[in-house]
């Protein structure tokens, strides 16, 4: 999974008056949590562009006073009228230790239910999966290349070796659902004429003997 470097500070107080001046200065209070004990810091508001305002996802190489920390991101907090980042929680990552992260999903492909006049139903965005550090992918590809209507794609279907989902196998994830304006596509027009042909043939031998 990509990184996302940011340099802080490391705070020598964390009262309220020294985080309104912070704050003032456009810096954002934060926290590591996960080592030995909490680490209080500050970076610059412009630092977190790239890693909340996004639909993708990154780990952090959190820099403070010369030591690096890998991370990710826990909890934010907005301001609520004017969405100015107020304070930032962040967990420490180890090497061989497993974490759970929410993933985006990203559909591949095209549906031919879609195609057809059908409904994408994209019910699971994002998934949440335990892993390595190493192993956080930065997608899951969910292939609706063969989704016709009626069709779903579920948890089960996209399982992997190097990360367990933790949502429950039979979660749908992306389905294709009829609609009106929806066609049945002619080769399985074709089949149900030759399955009638076929009954209808039978019912004729039938009825000669």
């Amino acid at each position: 999974m990509k990184s996302i470097t940011i340099t802080g500070s490391q705070r020598e107080s964390v009262g309220k008056v020294s985080t309104k001046a912070l704050r003032n200065a456009g810096k954002v209070p934060c926290v590591l949590y996960g080592g030995d004990k909490p680490l209080h810091f500050s970076a610059d508001e412009v630092s977190f562009k790239n890693l909340v305002y996004t639909a993708n996802v990154y780990t952090a190489m959190i820099e403070v006073d010369g030591t690096n920390y890998h991370a990710i991101l826990q909890d934010i907090q907005f301001h609520p009228v004017s969405d100015k980042i107020l304070h930032v929680d962040f967990y420490q990552l180890f090497d061989d230790k497993m974490v759970a992260m929410n993933i985006p999903v990203r559909l591949v492909g095209t549906s031919p239910g879609v195609v057809n006049g059908g409904s994408l139903s994209f019910a699971k965005r994002k998934l949440s999966v335990r892993a390595l550090p190493a192993d956080l992918p930065d997608f899951i590809n969910a292939d609706i290349s063969k989704l016709k209507i009626g069709m779903k794609i579920v948890v089960s279907d996209l399982a992997d070796e190097k990360f367990t989902i933790l949502h429950p196998e039979t979660t749908v994830v992306v389905q294709v659902r009829t609609a009106r304006s929806a066609v049945m596509p002619e080769d399985d027009e074709e089949e149900e004429g030759e399955e009638g042909a076929t009954e209808e043939g039978a019912t004729e031998e039938t009825a000669t003997e």
